[in-house]
């Protein structure tokens, strides 16, 4: 077991509304909970808040356990922890983060500088000749890095490594001086064919930092040191871009942490779902562009194994977006780039999410055709929805929940004490329900039906379109707003059932506690296999395993062992794209690898067939890129830290009854408590099953059971 500090661990996960904390001690199997408002423009000030909330002495004030606590009438979970020493003697705070993508997405970063190769200065714009707009001429397209802010130097390195022309010192200099006195904040160093050959790239980067006044400088083969121009390009300025922003803000955090005597170290998740150290992610913040969302579908991985469960749709609906994934085989579908915007293209490995505008804060509105359209535009967590009380008048998705009486308006998600019913009547009456011509409630659900729909299609995309068939899946709703639609995704996906963790409100907080560390080192080799050298590739793979498993190993964090997973990039002569292709896992040792030709294409035909269900025998079979990740193994998660306590009964749970809006008209609607039900409750809909976290709506004609570890189990009734 390698790794410092002890067991603790606080997962943090900021999202656009909310943010998310969960505090684990896996020693004495408790734990604690919270959700506070976001801040926009000032993500540290909802982590400290909730910091601060989360390792209080609540010992005096029970109306605070209970809200915040994980069981809400038995404080037992929380009890074996001191909460006003736990942040001093917590081994780690594991954080994910929205503030690089929110920086891109807003346009929000510095002025960065590239010094780049003559010739090569319009990469960036000229991009993959792709359109904003497929069937128009005309799109427009502004790149982060303005091409005055570009300036290129006389040097030249071939595509086999070979160096044409040396690089020159004295203009590099000359060009570092033109773009400090045009205001570059960060600078980075683009060359053609680095990823062959980095020399010049090396001694440009040292000529620079030599007199750089800050440490943002990104050399692409520090990045990516892999073929493909454009994207090696796009990604290197994309991550000189997001340097300054992540790095502000990690040290801010730090100053925070530290101010408070924290006994540990800050981690922050990346966005192929696994930890990295503070370190890394000011070096290489590019790779923390859809952390929160990866950290999600890393807890929902393990929870869904723990339940029994290999086969899985998770669907995270926060205040902001709609963000789907799929695990298959209890493994999480992994891209090796994504596009954050038009042309703003990110090539790292990055667990595959599919999002939209369709949280609780979208916005509903009528357009000039008279359609209905919630979303893509949010509330965010300020203002906020109409029913916050925070002066917007337009509907919002919780408004509508809020008026068809899904929502509780008196135990409101954070902070908030009560939610204004009127507020989110007017709005919704004024703003869609004038304009169709319907009623406040037949109003409000609609815009849930329209809401549900774009949900419906996101999942079908990741789902049906992709080869899998959604009756061998379960749905796994979390975020604060999944559970509300749950039984409408079942019944539109067809769905055979869906599992609803104990506390889906903070499951990418819990992710962010339990995530493995990984670090992937790529590099190309353009290689056919027919032809390759064995022992040259292996010995280049072990060179590329030992670099990855040094940046896990140094990270600081308590880890059980160190496993190496070596891919290799392949494809058929003559094809573009490639595939990635597993052909060795080590326990981190050294020894040979064992690798054949015969047993490499017989990984890559596997591997082919179940991608595209044919082979194409006779063509020769290339490798472009050799992969070594390395996984840092966390102490494995016990999901029974979740089971219902001893003191939990159907008398406790029973919480009364209300009207809520079902298909078209009211219904009489059992209310519960979610966390005070035993375990093998079996609860009949219509129902609504409230938590200090989230809400589930049961709706008529399904149920849910609670499972031995506290999850949900919704489906229809039979």
């Amino acid at each position: 077991m390698s790794g410092s500090g002890s067991g603790l661990v606080v997962g943090v996960d900021v999202g656009g509304t909310f943010t998310d904390l969960f505090l684990l001690d896996p020693a004495s199997r408790s734990f604690r909970s919270c959700k506070v408002a976001s801040h926009r423009g000032d993500e540290a000030r909802g982590f400290a808040n909730g910091l601060s909330l989360l390792c209080r002495d609540e010992s005096g004030s029970p109306k605070n356990a209970k809200r915040f606590l994980g069981c809400p009438s038995c404080l037992a979970p929380a009890d074996d922890i001191m909460p006003l020493e736990a942040l001093r003697i917590a081994g780690a705070v594991v954080h994910g983060t929205t503030v690089g993508t929110n920086a891109l997405l807003e346009r929000s970063g510095p002025k960065v500088g590239i010094i780049t190769t003559a010739g090569f200065r319009d990469v960036l714009e000229m991009r993959r000749r792709d359109r904003r707009r497929v069937w128009g001429l005309w799109g427009d397209f502004i790149p982060l890095v303005e091409r005055d802010m570009r300036m290129e130097v006389g040097e030249r390195t071939l595509a086999d490594g070979a160096i044409r022309r040396h690089v020159d010192p004295t203009e590099v200099r000359a060009a570092t001086r033109r773009l400090l006195a045009a205001g570059a904040q960060s600078l980075a160093v683009l060359f053609i064919n680095a990823y062959a050959n980095p020399e010049n790239e090396r001694r440009t980067a040292a000529e620079i930092r030599s007199v750089w006044p800050n440490e943002y400088v990104t050399a692409s083969h520090e990045v990516l040191a892999e073929i493909r121009e454009f994207e090696r390009f796009s990604t290197a300025a994309i991550n000189a871009y997001l340097q300054p922003v992540v790095g502000a803000y990690l040290a801010k955090l730090e100053a925070w942490l530290a101010a408070r005597q924290f006994g540990g170290g800050l981690h922050v998740v990346q966005s192929n779902g696994g930890v990295m150290s503070v370190a890394s992610a000011r070096r290489l913040p590019v790779r923390t562009a859809v952390s929160g969302p990866a950290a999600g579908v890393v807890a929902a991985t393990a929870l869904a194994q723990a339940a029994g469960f290999e086969n899985v749709i998770t669907c995270d609906l926060g205040g902001t977006s709609f963000d789907v994934s799929v695990i298959a085989a209890g493994k999480a579908a992994v891209a090796p780039q994504t596009t954050v915007d038009f042309g703003i293209v990110i090539r790292t490995p990055m667990i595959e999410i599919t999002t939209i505008g369709a949280g609780g804060g979208s916005l509903a509105s009528v357009d000039r055709g008279g359609l209905l359209q919630v979303g893509p535009e949010s509330a965010g967590s300020v203002p906020g929805p109409a029913c916050y009380g925070y002066g917007n008048a337009r509907p919002t998705l919780t408004d509508a929940q809020v008026v068809l009486g899904r929502i509780n308006a008196d135990r409101p998600l954070g902070e908030l004490k009560s939610l204004d019913v009127e507020a989110a009547k007017r709005a919704v009456a004024t703003h869609v329900g004038a304009s169709l011509g319907l009623s406040v409630v037949e109003a409000a659900e609609a815009i849930v039906q329209v809401a549900e729909a774009r949900m419906a299609g996101a999942i079908r995309l990741v789902s049906i379109e992709r080869g899998h068939d959604p009756d061998h899946f379960i749905l796994m709703p979390f975020g604060g707003g999944g559970a509300l639609h749950v039984a409408a995704l079942i019944r539109q996906i067809g769905l055979k059932c869906a599992l609803v963790p104990r506390l889906p409100g903070i499951t990418s907080a819990l992710g962010c506690a339990i995530a493995d560390l990984k670090h992937d080192v790529v590099q190309t080799v353009s290689l056919m296999l027919d032809e390759l050298q064995v022992e040259d590739l292996e010995q280049r793979m072990l060179i590329a395993g030992r670099a990855a498993h040094a940046v896990v190993a140094g990270a600081g964090i308590l880890i059980e062992r160190t496993d190496i997973v070596y891919e290799l990039d392949m494809y058929y002569l003559g094809q573009t794209h490639t595939l990635a292709v597993p052909v060795c896992i080590t326990d981190g040792t050294y020894g040979p690898l064992g690798l054949t030709q015969d047993a490499m294409r017989a990984a890559f035909e596997q591997a082919y067939s179940v991608a595209f269900s044919r082979l194409l025998p006779g063509l020769p079979v290339g490798i472009m890129s050799l992969r070594a990740t390395a996984i840092g193994k966390r102490p494995a998660f016990d999901a029974s830290v979740f089971a219902p306590q001893p003191c939990s009964s159907l008398e406790k749970a029973r919480q009364g009854e209300r009207q809520v809006w079902f298909d078209g008209g009211w219904r009489q609607t059992g209310i519960w408590s979610r966390l005070d039900l035993p375990a093998g409750s079996v609860i009949q809909g219509p129902a609504i099953l409230e938590q200090p976290d989230s809400t589930t709506v049961i709706e008529p004609g399904f149920s849910g059971r609670t499972d031995p570890l506290g999850n949900l189990i919704l489906e229809l009734a039979s």
